[in-house]
Formats: structure tokens, sequence, C-alpha cells
């Protein structure tokens, strides 16, 4: 009697088992056709926003950049790190000033810039990936010559304004991150520049620098994290985020955005119209919005494809 019920219990749990694992293994299956799709591909992510200051979504980050490493992808960091900035900046005393969108650097603030973005942020963001195992390696746009700038000087108000060391990207060399890849790391490169002609270095727009290296790079998708959940149909009038659009709608929406979305959706354009397949803004306040993105049918941004593909 002792062993029948034994038996019926075994039963009974195998089959709740089965039960509670079947969505996983759904999950798991809705993701196939994504991960063949990308296997091989290089990913370009642009890591910033709330995601750089909650410690669970750094967590869930590096958790996603990992899983796509083990899921046969090529990912690819670039960071700014304007709150950590501008924290640094008042430690020492030195007034945050910003001049069409872009952050006035004098020779003191770019010491400051420098020290952040290579010494504080990817340091942390290296270790987290690190976590998991021997695959993140740190890297600046300095490094070799993997972003090379020149001054960039706004125009405002029909003038061109001088807002200390801000850089305006003229080349990228991939090898450095070519061989990473190649060798199975994950690059982290901090949106630092080499100068062109003067031998100092620029602080460039992490966005921006996101955008020149996916292009150069070939990558099959570039992804920003940003603070909002894509871009809005009709802001703020109304919270519908535009799901897909190509490269010729959002070029026509472009005068229309706020400040703070411009160098992501020109960076977004920039990519889709030098190779890269598809470009996304996506919600870095949700954990593992990037896995949301590629691996489900749904996604949670907006996506910017080629006019070609679009038209098709």
């Amino acid at each position: 009697m002792s062993a029948t019920n034994s038996t019926s219990g075994t039963s009974g749990t195998s089959g709740t088992r089965k039960h509670t694992a079947l969505p996983k293994a759904q999950i798991l299956v809705e993701a196939l056709p994504w991960l063949t799709r990308h296997n091989g591909k290089t990913v370009v992510i642009k890591f910033g926003g709330n995601a750089m200051i909650d410690e669970d979504l750094k967590a869930a980050f590096a958790q996603d950049v990992v899983f796509l490493r083990h899921a046969g992808l090529k990912p690819v960091v670039v960071h700014g790190g304007g709150p950590q900035i501008s924290a640094a900046l008042d430690r020492h005393g030195i007034v945050s000033e910003f001049k069409a969108g872009l952050r006035v650097t004098t020779e003191d603030a770019m010491d400051v810039v420098r020290m952040v973005l290579a010494g504080q942020v990817q340091r942390e963001l290296v270790g987290l990936l690190n976590q998991h195992g021997p695959l993140a390696v740190g890297l600046t746009g300095e490094d070799a010559h993997t972003i090379t700038a020149v001054k960039h000087r706004p125009r405002i108000d029909g003038e061109l304004v001088d807002i200390g060391r801000v850089g305006e990207i003229t080349a990228i060399d991939t090898g450095a991150i070519e061989a990473l890849l190649a060798d199975g790391r994950i690059p982290v490169v901090s949106s630092i520049a080499r100068s062109e002609d003067d031998g100092h270095v620029y602080n460039v727009n992490a966005d921006t620098a996101a955008a020149a290296l996916a292009a150069a790079l070939g990558a099959e998708t570039l992804m920003v994290l940003t603070d909002v959940e894509g871009l809005y149909e009709d802001w703020p009038n109304s919270d519908e985020v535009i799901s897909r659009l190509t490269a010729k709608e959002l070029e026509t929406l472009l005068p229309e955005l706020a400040s703070g979305m411009v160098p992501k959706m020109q960076g977004c354009l920039h990519a889709v119209r030098n190779g890269v397949n598809t470009a996304r803004v996506i919600d870095g306040r949700v954990q593992h919005s990037i896995l949301l993105e590629i691996f489900t049918d749904e996604g949670i941004g907006t996506m910017v494809v080629p006019d070609a593909e679009g038209d098709a």
C-alpha cells in the first residue's frame, strides 16, 4: 500500500513540475528564431540613463549582455556617465554648464570626465560583467585610435560657440574591438576620443559614439538604453510609443523632438543609413529590457529600420 502511495505521489509531483516549467519552455522556443537570426552578429549597446545608477538595473544589464555573448552574439558596450560626471565635478568645485544640450568641458573638467568614465564607470561595469566569467575588457576611444575627433563648435543663435573639449568624431578604427570580439571578449568602450590635430583628448557624446562604432563594425543592431519607453507619437499629448519607423520617417520627426532625444535618434538615423540593420531605443528602467527587445515578438521600444526595408 505504501509503495502504491509513493508512486502516485511521485507521479503527481512530476505532473506539477511539467506544468510549471512549460511557460519557460515556451519562452525558449519563442526565442529560437531570434537566436538563429542574430547568431554570430555584432550588437552595439549604449548603456545610459537610470540603468547606470540603479544597482538592480545595473546587475540585470550585465546579465543580459553576458546572456547575449553565450547565446552566440557579439555584444559591444559603449557608455557615458552624465550623473557620475556631474557629481564628481561638484566634488571638485567645478560648475556643470550645458550649451546646445552638450556639457561645456574645460581643461579641468576634461580631467574629471576622463577619470570618471575610464576609472569609475567603466571599471564598475567591467566588474559586473566579469562576475559571470573572464569576458569584459575596458578601453576608451583613445586606445588603439579607436575613436578620433576634432573640436566641436555648436551653432547657437546663428553663431559658432566654443564649449571646450567636446569632440566631433572624424574617424573610427575598429581593430582593437574586432580583436577582442574574435577572442570571445566583451569590449566596454568609454566615450572619450583622441584628438586628430592637437594632441589632447575629447569628451564625445556616448549616443553618437555608439552609433559611429555600430556603423564601422557593420553591426546587426544598435540598442540605446534611455529613461523613456521609446519615441512617443505625440508627446506630451499622448504616451503612445512608435514601435517602428523608417529612416525617412525619423528624419521628418527630428526637428520636433525634445532635446534629450535628439542625439539618440540622430545616432539611430546615422546607424541605419550606414549599414546597421536596425537601431532601437529601449526603456532601460525595465529589467532585462535588452532580452525583451531582441528575443521576444512584442519588443518594448522604438525600432528604426533603413528606408529600403521599410518600403518593402
